[in-house]
């Protein structure tokens, strides 16, 4: 403890203060340079321009639509991703390895290239076009390959933030909970859960903030029908396209400040609950 104090007292070299000084300029020159370009040229004209870009019916649509797809795909990677990220820290079996290599294929493959694999499963001539028809269920061009796009390009954060506190954990406590009769369900719901719990919100909120910013990959199976299939990114993509720059700085701004309370809320429960 008296180490730790006198390296807390002993003031900063040079060096020091040139690495902070280099962190802050990264920061401000690709986060906070960017955020204040994009308030600037939403409230540059007034509050009034702002609301009225935003609140005309292709907007809300488009914003709409948007959360729907975010909101949809985060619980279904959530699911999946808890599932996954147990089976691959606590089973071993014949082709682990890849699995787990294959959960980061969206960070390797371009959302666009995303986009286009499923026009070549499900498009006109797609290798899986019969098994969709035989089912009744239109997925390029339509709400359901939005979100199957969007559920790919998002699903490796739950499993990648679930799986080390997993493997941290161990199987002691679940162990024990199994010993004294507790069953499959009362031992993750009473053990397993409180203990990944902030792994999951942190995937669930990185989940969500990726679900909403997403275009490429929806920009390919979408076609970008305004009113329809136009989500908030296709939105500011058509606005900067049609030269109407304060609508898509306003936009942008509205999904810009979901994200941010999201990871707000986020940073302010784990303190209470530190806290507590």
């Amino acid at each position: 403890m008296p180490h730790a104090e006198a390296r807390q007292a002993k003031p900063r070299g040079p060096l020091e203060w040139l690495l902070i000084g280099v962190v802050v300029f990264y920061a401000a020159v690709l986060l906070v340079g960017p955020l204040a370009a994009i308030f600037w040229g939403s409230l540059s004209h007034g509050l009034g321009v702002f609301w009225r870009a935003i609140s005309v019916p292709n907007a809300r649509s488009a914003l709409w639509l948007t959360l729907l797809l975010g909101a949809s795909a985060t619980v279904i990677n959530t699911v999946f991703g808890v599932v996954v990220a147990w089976v691959l820290v606590r089973d071993e079996f014949r082709g682990r390895k890849l699995v787990n290599g294959l959960i980061d294929l969206p960070f390797a493959v371009s959302p666009v290239i995303a986009g286009l694999m499923l026009i070549l499963l499900f498009g006109r001539n797609g290798w899986l076009t019969p098994v969709a028809e035989a089912l009744g269920v239109k997925l390029v061009f339509s709400l359901p390959g939005m979100l199957l796009a969007t559920t790919f390009v998002s699903l490796p954060f739950v499993v990648r933030e679930v799986m080390p506190v997993l493997t941290y954990a161990g199987t002691h406590q679940e162990d024990a909970a199994c010993t004294l009769g507790a069953s499959s369900w009362q031992t993750f719901w009473h053990v397993t859960l409180p203990t990944i719990r902030w792994g999951l919100l942190y995937g669930i909120s990185l989940t969500l903030a990726r679900a909403l910013g997403e275009f490429g990959a929806v920009l390919v199976v979408s076609a970008g029908v305004s009113g329809l299939t136009e989500t908030a990114t296709l939105f500011i993509y058509r606005s900067l396209d049609d030269r109407n720059q304060v609508a898509a700085y306003s936009m942008a701004m509205v999904l810009a400040l979901i994200s941010f309370t999201i990871l707000l809320l986020m940073e302010l429960f784990k303190r209470r609950a530190d806290e507590q």
